[in-house]
């Protein structure tokens, strides 16, 4: 059996949230899955919308688009490449993360952080792309194909990555929606279920792609729906790109968007209102919602209470790997220790059953008793 215990690296994040305005409260979205970082501030800043009934601008919402599919490849990299070198295979783990650090740079350049970057926010995103940057995403689009075909050509039909990824971890359908699964853990075991086509937000309805899905529920399939949501990334950003409209990208409404910085120079009003919006923030209807999006790793949701003051009086996560980690016992039995290690993956950033730890608030002690061909009893403890 295979027990996780879970508690260890518990932060207490929605309960800090509950001290903090709606827009002191998106950076700790940052640091829960922290590779799958503008994706969990979509999730926040749609919900924070819905319970002000505003809209982002239309261009806004094809930035999210954009940076929200840059953020998929950014995951199923590390996913990849770090799941690659734990098996033994270093190669993929170091091309890779050339690309991983020019996807940084376009981070960078709109947000002025690599990783955190708190970019979207509740009414649209926090400022433009400046000029030059969607000719450097687009060329960089072009080429990164190419990585894609190098990455499976050194792993695809590699016999000893076959041999360690095949019938390794299985989990059938109906164990899969027992357990909650969500994004490649569901879609591998042959369910096609994605936010994206069923329940389109931002400007999701409006681009066209595939979604890739496995047969055997194993880590191979899982592998192979990674790589094909990679070509479809590129493909819907390409589409953002090209139809990528003019025109504001904060919403029309002075009580959630700050004014302009050419306007607080000029006006004694417009710095006050950026002080008091930082500060002291802004009042939303009382009411509930609950938002989910197609994260990397599957459905990240915000359930979102409101009593009308400026502060939200609960805000509840819903991490997409608690539920892959609950399910860690079913697919980790009958298997030999080191298929535990291609079962999780990169234990302390990212497990190839899709868990980071920060998202989940835990570290993991797994207990392993081997089957009776082991002839062994171990107790394995991952800290």
């Amino acid at each position: 059996s295979c027990d996780p215990h879970i508690g260890l690296l518990h932060r207490g994040t929605e309960k800090l949230i509950e001290y903090k305005t709606y827009l002191q409260a998106l950076p700790y979205f940052d640091r829960l899955d922290y590779v799958s970082m503008m994706c969990n501030e979509q999730a926040y800043s749609l919900a924070v919308e819905k319970l002000l009934n505003i809209q982002a601008p239309p261009r806004a919402q094809w930035i999210r688009v954009l940076y929200g599919e840059m953020t998929r490849i950014l995951n199923h990299i590390m996913g990849i490449t770090a799941h690659a070198l734990d098996i033994g295979a270093m190669t993929p783990f170091f091309w890779m993360f050339e690309e991983r650090e020019k996807m940084f740079e376009f981070y960078e350049r709109v947000s002025g952080a690599r990783m955190h970057a708190a970019y979207v926010r509740p009414g649209g995103v926090h400022q433009d792309m400046p000029l030059g940057l969607m000719d450097d995403i687009y060329e960089w689009c072009k080429n990164f194909s190419i990585r894609i075909d190098e990455v499976e050509e050194m792993l695809t039909n590699n016999r000893i990555w076959r041999n360690r990824t095949v019938d390794i971890g299985v989990i059938g359908a109906e164990d899969a929606l027992n357990c909650g699964f969500s994004g490649v853990m569901l879609r591998g075991s042959g369910i096609k279920w994605d936010l994206r086509k069923s329940q389109p937000y931002d400007k999701y309805d409006e681009v066209e792609f595939d979604v890739p899905v496995g047969s055997n529920g194993d880590c191979y399939d899982r592998y192979l729906c990674r790589v094909e949501e990679m070509r479809q990334s590129l493909r819907i950003m390409h589409q953002c790109l090209n139809k990528m409209p003019e025109g504001e990208i904060k919403v029309d409404d002075a009580k959630v968007a700050p004014p302009k910085r050419s306007e607080m120079k000029m006006s004694m009003e417009s710095l006050i209102h950026h002080f008091k919006l930082y500060t002291e923030g802004y009042q939303v209807p009382p009411g509930s919602t609950y938002t989910a999006v197609e994260a990397p790793k599957g459905e990240f949701g915000v359930y979102l209470v409101s009593d009308g003051s400026s502060r939200p009086y609960r805000c509840k996560i819903k991490a997409p790997g608690f539920a892959h980690l609950a399910g860690l016992d079913k697919m980790s039995k009958g298997h030999m220790l080191a298929d535990v290690v291609a079962i999780l993956g990169k234990i302390l950033l990212l497990l190839f059953i899709i868990i980071v730890v920060g998202s989940i608030d835990v570290i993991i002690v797994i207990i392993v008793i081997f089957d009776m061909y082991a002839n062994v009893i171990c107790i394995f403890n991952i800290i």
